[in-house]
């Protein structure tokens, strides 16, 4: 957080444009993998320098370069002169506070979203910017960090010969964006066992503070939650309506899933928000339920013991006229009506079921 505000304070000022990476520093040393397909062949293997790429920037197969680690601005704004990437483009990639969104230009695509993954026992999630750059024939993804995020993508490359290596980059960029809002399910089911056990401990027994925080955290959360996946929704919908040739007619009933899988997510997101709300709500009731017994309880004592101070209070008065000092049986009769009394009172609290 530290270093976001650094480099957020050392780019104020500078023109638009200007290629500074803002966001948490995951990986210290930036790693590229070239992962070059077509249906009959396929190359796989890791570069040091973006020259490497330029022997397929003319090729007909599908290039799909992956960058792991945003530190080295050199690598992005090599690209954009490779490639005639717009400068702005290539301050989002490098920004990683971006609200997901879809723009489109003349030659080449820029996608932007979050990756949502669940962390540790208690409920918390990471969240890793991904921006795609789609031409013709490449596909670049920019990563935050090393992790096995496209494993399954380079596993079905490697050993398919199916749509995914027959068709262009627009079904390779598909298959990204599905990937990503899938892992959104992991997190749903992450969150149902969250709020299930919540919700557990609230109708099960008497709540405690700890509890109330595991609300509030879980409420935060999902305010980030929605706050990146609902625009994915939006994003898709961008896709589905643009004209370039980057994305052919036939990818559209793909994108139209990846939608209706996004739409679920942000679906499950609202549920589980207004479940929150209602657990904070039973929450907030069972503190006052309790509060209630206690001042009941409280009432009650009160009210078997006041009419027993007032005759306490009575016989503790210094007057020398009291014609009860002078009867034989004064003494055992006040205790009398001090043992009768509370008696009359609890079974009148009991038939009226204060007790």
């Amino acid at each position: 957080m530290i270093e976001s505000l650094t480099a957020l304070s050392e780019k104020s000022g500078l023109p638009p444009g200007s290629l500074i990476h803002i966001g948490d520093v995951r990986e210290t040393v930036t790693q590229m993998t070239v992962i070059d397909y077509c249906s009959e062949n396929i190359k796989e293997h890791k570069i040091q320098s973006l020259d490497e790429i330029l022997k397929y920037k003319d090729s007909d197969t599908v290039t799909w370069v992956i960058i792991e680690g945003l530190t080295n601005v050199d690598i992005v704004e090599q690209i954009g002169t490779m490639f005639d990437i717009h400068q702005l483009v290539l301050e989002d990639i490098l920004n990683t506070h971006q609200r997901p969104k879809f723009e489109e230009y003349d030659d080449h695509l820029f996608i932007v979203l979050k990756c949502l993954l669940p962390e540790n026992d208690q409920f918390s999630v990471t969240y890793e910017q991904i921006s795609l750059l789609v031409l013709k024939n490449f596909v670049f993804a920019f990563k935050e960090k090393k992790d096995e995020l496209f494993h399954p993508i380079i596993q079905r490359i490697r050993t398919s010969s199916g749509r995914l290596r027959n068709l262009q980059a627009d079904y390779l960029t598909y298959t990204i964006l599905d990937t990503i809002v899938d892992q959104n399910f992991i997190l749903i089911d992450s969150l149902d066992e969250a709020i299930t056990s919540l919700e557990d401990i609230l109708l099960t027994s008497d709540p405690v503070n700890n509890t109330l925080n595991t609300i509030q955290k879980l409420k935060r959360e999902i305010i980030s939650i929605r706050k990146h996946v609902s625009p994915v929704r939006e994003l898709i919908s961008a896709m589905l309506r643009s004209e370039s040739p980057l994305i052919d007619e036939k990818t559209h009933i793909y994108l139209r899933d990846v939608s209706d899988h996004a739409i679920r997510v942000s679906e499950s997101i609202e549920s589980y928000r207004e479940i929150l709300t209602g657990l904070l709500d039973i929450y907030i009731s069972s503190i006052s339920n309790k509060m209630n017994e206690t001042m009941k309880f409280l009432t009650v004592f009160a009210s078997i013991f006041i009419p027993l101070t007032f005759l306490a209070g009575i016989y503790g008065m210094n007057f020398e006229y009291m014609p009860e000092l002078k009867w034989k049986w004064a003494y055992p009769a006040l205790w009398a009506v001090f043992i009768i009394l509370p008696i009359i009172l609890l079974i009148y609290f009991r038939r009226k079921k204060w007790l």
